[in-house]
């Protein structure tokens, strides 16, 4: 089959042959119609990830079309059109990860092929509202945004939310959700230009991180945030503080900015907030979020398609931070 080979730290992604991969019990082989990228892709890519193996099959977001089976138990499952649950293993604890958890796509071979397999438990029926495109892009970044939003946070009708670095797919996952709960929704992002497209999409207002005393500007003209959601931590993490409300909750699910420093123990006691961590999702996150996408026909934000061989393409489009949405791969018509 074809499939898009890592090699190495730094290395280009290649588009080469290598065996197609067969079924064993409990798991089944998909035919991947389309699959998306994710900035786990470029981490692992630029060697900045744990559990590094090479070579790889990057991949975590998939469609496509069940094939085989690993046994004649599931067989009603072929020919079925559906999508991956990337989060593999989560265990029984719905507060934690088991500590055999896995993400699809590092340690095993993941999406950016014409087939993978998978645990017959981690495929979904793709919602029926979405073309093959829209499916792949949803899983990843919709469970991370759901458990962040929603498990974590439990964000309402009428919460006032803070979403910062609009344009990656979590970041946009978390405010079409926030929106379909009738929740008001803030951005911030060092683009003017991904900012307005927010506010197109539904969002209430945003700043520029960049821009002297985007924190202050952003508290004078809009007040303090019940929920914020946050991936990038660093430095700026301190100013999330003075924006979140008395009882207030930040939920962090990435640190692309680094290590959080010059946190004020007296500002998060006084002001009963909680800081919340959160990773992907478990099987319950996974259907909660397919039933509120269903529910809401929520159609995922894609910013361009490539087509498969174009892959390290896509690579630079994530790396370079071009995109406003999700990037997607086109491997089967």
């Amino acid at each position: 089959m074809k499939a898009l080979i890592l090699k190495g730290k730094n290395q280009p992604l290649e588009l080469g042959t290598t065996d197609k991969p067969e079924p064993k019990t409990e798991m089944v082989l998909v035919k991947i119609t389309a699959a998306a990228l994710n900035h786990r892709d470029v981490w692992i890519q630029k060697g900045l990830y744990a559990g590094l193996k090479f070579p790889i099959i990057l991949g975590s977001d998939g469609s496509g079309v069940v094939e085989d089976t690993g046994d004649n138990v599931d067989r009603e499952l072929i020919g079925k059109e559906v999508i991956i649950n990337p989060s593999i293993g989560w265990g029984d604890d719905e507060n934690v990860q088991s500590k055999n958890y896995k993400i699809l796509g590092l340690p095993d071979d993941g999406t950016f092929a014409e087939y993978v397999v998978v645990p017959k438990q981690n495929v979904a029926p793709k919602p029926p509202h979405l073309n093959f495109y829209e499916a792949a892009a949803l899983p990843l970044a919709g469970l991370t945004a759901w458990r962040a939003l929603f498990t974590r946070a439990e964000c309402k009708k009428g919460d006032k939310v803070l979403i910062t670095g609009i344009g990656g797919g979590v970041a946009l996952f978390a405010m079409q959700f926030a929106l379909a709960a009738q929740a008001s929704v803030f951005v911030t992002s060092s683009s003017d230009k991904k900012i307005e497209k927010a506010i197109h999409l539904g969002a209430s207002g945003g700043v520029n991180y960049t821009k002297e005393n985007w924190d202050k500007n952003l508290l004078e003209q809009h007040g303090m945030f019940d929920i914020i959601i946050d991936s990038a931590a660093g430095k700026d993490f301190s100013k999330l503080i003075d924006l979140a409300k008395p009882g207030g909750k930040i939920v962090c699910f990435g640190g692309t900015a680094g290590n959080i420093i010059d946190l004020s123990p007296q500002k998060i006691f006084w002001k009963q907030l909680s800081i919340l961590g959160s990773t992907m999702g478990s099987p319950k996150d996974f259907n909660n979020m397919l039933s509120f996408v269903n529910q809401h026909l929520i159609r995922p934000i894609i910013d361009i398609v490539f087509p498969l061989e174009r892959g390290q393409h896509a690579m630079d489009r994530m790396s370079n931070k071009e995109q406003f949405g999700k990037i997607v791969l086109q491997v089967h018509q």
